[in-house]
């Protein structure tokens, strides 16, 4: 099998919902984020084979295949495809992962893979939505061999965020306090210049809108979600826009362009839990690819997992062991948004840009996906 190796990966940054890129069509955010990619690295684009993108909610200005459109919109050639992927909030990093497949099987040897998500211009669960026109309330329930597994309840984020709360003991404050690290930590790496390596502007527009001051007595005011919930929005991923960006190469394309890899890929899988309790799937989903390596949490010394909300990152942490210090170090999606297609191959740009700052041999990418899913991304740093 052949190695995959990351040249390169940018990320726009990210608006909140009715911010700076809330305006910005999205093929023209994600066309964005593939200009700043390719303008910065010295390959033709008519060599790349696929650009694989993931976007969740595909309706409207984000129907009709995104990841072509927004290649197109690029200005870049007409004979490089596009394909779209839908695998919920893991979506782009299902793409980088489905892009080192294609390498290392030995049928592609340059992959763009990368994400894109208005949140602002299309609201979450707008797919899910369109349905009732048709007389279908929701995706899951009306299905016979749904209804009969699962029963008709809530089928929903919130609800197995609370359902995790309260299975693995995780109080509001704990949350709180998580919530509270996040932005203060993705603060503290804007103020830095932490971010500007892995950030292609849009326009005028280069620092993340998302993160604020706050303190744990602001938070403890909010009212939660539901009544009797563990959840407020403080302790939720913020509504968000962005596009991110990877640049995949197979050794002989490294060679052929005069490429400079960043790491290589060192593992790609996925693997499924309960579709109720819908975001514990990372758990499962770590162990599998720790088991897969032969490596241990220990070895890891960079862990970017998808804040979609503070139990989630919470009950991993006790399941897996890991040290918080190497977890989301600059912040996660509470503090720093969540545009849902974008997501995966931006915390991808923060990880590749964390190992290197640290100077750290291996990173973890874990998302948890509706449906009950997660991804597991592991790279591994080339000095």
């Amino acid at each position: 099998m052949r190695e995959a190796y990351v040249v390169d990966a940018v990320r726009t940054p990210v608006g909140k919902r009715g911010g700076a890129l809330s305006g910005v069509h999205p093929a023209d955010l994600g066309a964005a984020a593939l200009q700043g990619l390719l303008g910065r690295n010295a390959i033709d684009p008519a060599a790349v084979d696929d650009v694989i993108v993931g976007c969740v909610d595909n309706v409207g200005p984000q129907a009709g295949n995104i990841g072509r459109t927004m290649w197109l919109a690029a200005g870049y050639p007409e004979h490089v495809p596009g394909v779209t992927v839908d695998r919920q909030c893991g979506s782009s990093q299902q793409a980088i992962n489905f892009g080192a497949q294609a390498i290392m099987s030995g049928t592609a040897e340059v992959i763009v893979a990368g994400g894109v998500q208005n949140m602002s211009a299309i609201p979450i669960s707008a797919a899910m939505l369109a349905g009732r026109e048709y007389g279908f309330d929701s995706p899951f329930v009306g299905a016979q061999g749904w209804d009969h597994r699962y029963g008709t309840g809530e089928v929903s984020q919130f609800n197995g965020a609370q359902l995790i709360a309260e299975k693995w003991d995780i109080s509001r404050e704990d949350m709180e306090r998580w919530a509270l690290r996040s932005h203060e930590r993705a603060r503290k790496a804007i103020a830095e210049g932490t971010f500007d390596r892995e950030i292609v502007p849009v326009g005028e527009f280069w620092i993340d809108e998302g993160p604020r001051e706050t303190t744990l007595e602001k938070m403890a005011g909010l009212k939660p979600l539901s009544e009797g919930s563990r959840l407020t929005a403080a302790v939720a991923s913020q509504i968000s826009d962005g596009a991110s960006a990877t640049l995949l190469a197979s050794d002989w394309a490294v060679a052929e362009y005069g490429l400079k890899p960043r790491a290589r890929i060192h593992h790609v899988s996925a693997r499924g839990a309960d579709p109720i309790y819908m975001l514990t799937a990372p758990i499962p989903a770590t162990k599998w690819a720790l088991e897969k390596t032969g490596l241990s949490i220990e070895d890891i010394d960079v862990i970017e997992i998808n804040e979609a909300f503070a139990s989630v990152v919470l009950a991993w942490l006790k399941e897996t062991g890991a040290n918080p210090d190497k977890v989301n170090v600059n912040g996660g999606a509470i503090a720093l948004g969540h545009p849902l297609g974008a997501t995966g191959a931006k915390l991808f740009a923060t990880l590749l840009n964390e190992l290197e700052r640290v100077n750290g041999r291996y990173g973890l990418l874990t998302i948890c996906e509706g449906g009950g899913t997660a991804n597991v991304t592991i790279i591994e740093r080339l000095s």
